[in-house]
């Protein structure tokens, strides 16, 4: 495909990164790793809780996936930049199938600690920090600048998809052998990509004739530079804020409490409403998300942004005392579907940032403070201040409108 049928090829058809072939093979075997990424997460949840039942250690499970995004994504962008990204993804993708098989081993035992389980939450969220800037490479070297747009959106699919698979997969895995035979056959997924890559010829750093790219990395300095620079922009101020509050809050936190929302719902073992519940608001989010990449008239601007994230505050509030598996379900359907809505339309300035990095703060806030007062009045408390922050930057939009829509 030529340079200019490609560009006019993004122009004017959805989905136009599918058309590279590398890409479309690249894209169906990151989705095997990412199943297998969200089948250790719904089996670690509930080895999780069925050792130690600890909203706390649930939690830490959230913190140590973020904390890692928020100190080391400089210096993992610093080794993308510098290395080849191919063997990036591949040792990012050997600590994941060492983290795997360790559970199953340790389970299986009946060895494992509360010290096992924190280290090996720990070791999976450096995991995640090391790969994240390599596949932001080595995409844009595959697609190049004409269908990175479309690539970004089809990632972002992709890895509600392996969250919606995967809990299916994992779920069946553990009805049937248990969740530590579940989690070292798990390690298998993760090898198609790590054995695709050694022949791949994208190294991230402009292979096949395209030059590279430079890609800046957003450190503290710059962070606060760019922040200066914004400041005469309310709408770009509030994007930030919305991002931050609904991360720091909320985030994924109910995820890793899952086993316990089950619980309250009758689950006293692995079963397929466990399954069901854990993947409803990545169904969710995988409906908005072609939802937007289809229909163009559904893209909304900063106020619609601001409202989706209210929205979704409110269900996710709901959730937790929600009546019956029929419920749950659906209010999380809809809580996946108004997520990928507001994040989708709100990339702008340190968005990503700050959305990324304050997760981390979730796992306070729903699993922390959820040890105390119960994870089901702690999300909802929680949800209810993201719904208070989003009306509050709601009102003063309408306030202040600006020039940018």
């Amino acid at each position: 495909m030529s340079r200019p049928a490609a560009a006019e090829l993004s122009a004017t058809t959805k989905f136009g990164a599918l058309y590279h072939r590398d890409y479309r093979n690249y894209f169906l075997l990151a989705l095997i790793g990412m199943t297998a990424e969200s089948i250790e997460h719904v089996a670690s949840y509930w080895v999780i809780y069925e050792s130690f039942h600890s909203p706390t250690l649930g939690g830490f499970a959230v913190i140590s996936h973020w904390v890692p995004f928020l100190l080391f994504s400089v210096y993992a962008g610093a080794l993308a930049d510098r290395f080849d990204c191919r063997k990036l993804i591949q040792i990012a993708q050997g600590l994941l199938m060492l983290v795997s098989l360790t559970w199953g081993l340790l389970f299986l035992t009946g060895a494992l600690r509360g010290w096992h389980a924190a280290a090996l939450l720990m070791l999976h969220g450096m995991a995640g920090v090391l790969v994240s800037p390599p596949i932001q490479l080595i995409v844009y070297d595959i697609v190049g600048p004409e269908h990175l747009a479309s690539a970004i959106r089809l990632n972002a699919i992709s890895r509600y998809i392996s969250m919606l698979i995967g809990p299916a997969v994992g779920g069946a895995i553990m009805l049937a052998l248990g969740s530590g035979v579940a989690l070292l056959l798990n390690v298998l997924l993760y090898l198609p990509l790590t054995l695709y890559l050694f022949g791949m010829p994208y190294t991230g750093h402009g292979s096949a004739g395209r030059e590279p790219r430079r890609v800046l990395r957003l450190g503290l300095a710059e962070a606060r530079r760019l922040l200066g620079e914004v400041r005469s922009e309310p709408r770009i101020i509030r994007m930030i804020v919305l991002a931050g509050a609904t991360s720091f809050f909320v985030g994924t936190a109910f995820q890793a409490q899952m086993p316990e929302y089950a619980h309250q719902h009758g689950s006293e073992h692995v079963d397929v409403w466990y399954t069901v519940l854990f993947s409803a608001n990545a169904a969710g989010a995988v409906i908005g998300a072609v939802m937007l990449e289809s229909v163009a008239a559904l893209q909304g601007g900063v106020r619609a942004a601001i409202v989706c994230a209210a929205i979704w505050g409110a269900v996710m509030a709901i959730f937790p005392f929600a009546h019956g598996y029929a419920a749950a379900v659906t209010l999380l359907v809809l809580g996946g579907v108004f997520n990928i809505a507001y994040t989708s339309m709100a990339q702008v300035g340190l968005f990503n940032t700050s959305m990324l990095g304050l997760r981390a703060g979730s796992g306070l806030t729903v699993g922390v403070i959820g040890a105390l007062i119960g994870v089901e009045l702690s999300l909802t408390l929680s949800a209810l201040v993201v719904v208070a922050i989003a009306l509050g930057l709601l009102a003063a939009d309408v306030r202040r409108p600006s020039r940018f829509g």
